[in-house]
C-alpha cells in the first residue's frame, strides 16, 4: 500500500521509544534503516536485529546529533552503504528539566543544539542524498505550544524546531522534499520517566484524552509512516499531533 520497499531511512535516536517504533514500522514496510544512537548501543543492536529478523538491511551508527562532524561522517556512512536517503526522521532529543530561574545558559544551549540545531545540521548533510526527493520529519512534543512545568528549556527548543519544519518546508519544497513535524502527546518512554511528576503526567493525559487511552510509541510510528507515503504528497510544514485529543481540552 506504501510502497516503501528499498527505500532508506535514517532515524536519530532510533534505539529506544518512539525511535525504535518508527524504525519497525519502516522495516516492516521494506525500508532499510539507518538507526542512530549516542549512548545506548545494546539497544540500537536490539532494533537492528528486529530490523534483520523482519528481512531488511539496517546500519547502526553511533553519533552526536549536536556535534557537526559526527552528522557529516554519519552521511558518509550512509553515502558508502546505500548511495542515497529517502526518509530522514530527526528524533533525538534531551535537555534539562529544571524551572526557568534554575536554567543556565549551558542548559538552554543544550537544548537548542540537541532538540533544534540538530534538524539543521542533519538537513544540510542529508539533502545532496536525496536526489530523487524525499521526506523529513521532526518529532516534537505539545510543551512547544503548552506550558508544562520544569519544560522551559525543552519546550522553547521544540517550538524553535517547529519552526525550523516550517522555513525548511519552503525551501526544500521545490526539490521535492516534503517537511513535516509529529507532535506527541503524552508517551510512556524511558525519557518520560526522568519527570518527578511522571505519574501525574499520565494520569492526567489519560483522563483528559477523548478517547480514552495514552498514546503509544507506535501510533506516533504510524503517522511518520502515512507522512512517508504517496497519501501525504500534499501534506508541507505542517505539524500533525497524535494525542487523542488530549490537547483539544485546553
Amino acid at each position: 500500500m506504501f510502497e516503501l520497499k528499498g527505500k532508506v531511512a535514517l532515524i536519530t535516536g532510533g534505539s529506544r521509544g518512539i525511535g525504535k517504533a518508527i524504525a519497525l514500522r519502516f522495516a516492516e514496510n521494506g525500508v532499510n534503516l539507518v538507526v542512530n544512537y549516542v549512548r545506548h548501543r545494546r539497544d540500537a543492536e536490539e532494533t537492528a536485529k528486529a530490523a534483520d529478523d523482519i528481512g531488511v538491511k539496517c546500519l547502526v551508527v553511533k553519533a552526536n546529533v549536536a556535534n557537526d562532524d559526527d552528522v557529516e561522517k554519519m552521511c558518509e556512512k550512509i553515502h558508502d552503504e546505500f548511495g542515497h536517503l529517502d526518509l530522514l526522521v530527526s528524533n533525538a532529543a534531551s535537555g534539562v528539566l529544571k524551572p526557568a530561574l534554575e536554567l543556565s545558559s549551558r542548559h538552554w544551549n543544550w537544548a537548542m543544539d540537541i532538540n533544534a540545531r540538530a534538524l539543521l545540521t542533519l538537513t544540510r548533510f542529508s539533502v545532496p542524498l536525496m536526489q530523487k526527493g524525499g521526506r523529513i520529519m521532526a518529532v516534537s512534543s505539545l510543551g512547544a505550544v503548552r506550558a508544562i512545568e520544569n519544560y522551559t528549556a525543552v519546550g522553547a527548543s521544540k517550538a524553535a524546531l517547529e519552526s525550523l519544519v516550517r522555513h525548511l518546508a519552503v525551501e526544500l519544497g521545490p526539490l521535492g522534499i516534503n517537511v513535516n513535524t509529529i507532535s506527541a502527546g503524552a508517551v510512556d518512554t524511558a525519557a518520560l520517566k526522568k519527570f518527578p511528576n511522571r505519574e501525574q503526567i499520565l494520569d492526567t493525559a489519560l483522563g483528559r484524552t477523548p478517547l480514552g487511552r495514552l498514546t503509544t510509541p507506535e501510533d506516533v510510528a504510524d503517522v511518520a509512516l502515512f507522512l512517508c507515503s504517496d497519501l501525504a504528497t500534499m501534506i508541507q510544514g505542517q505539524t500533525i499531533v497524535v494525542d487523542g485529543g488530549y490537547s483539544i481540552r485546553g
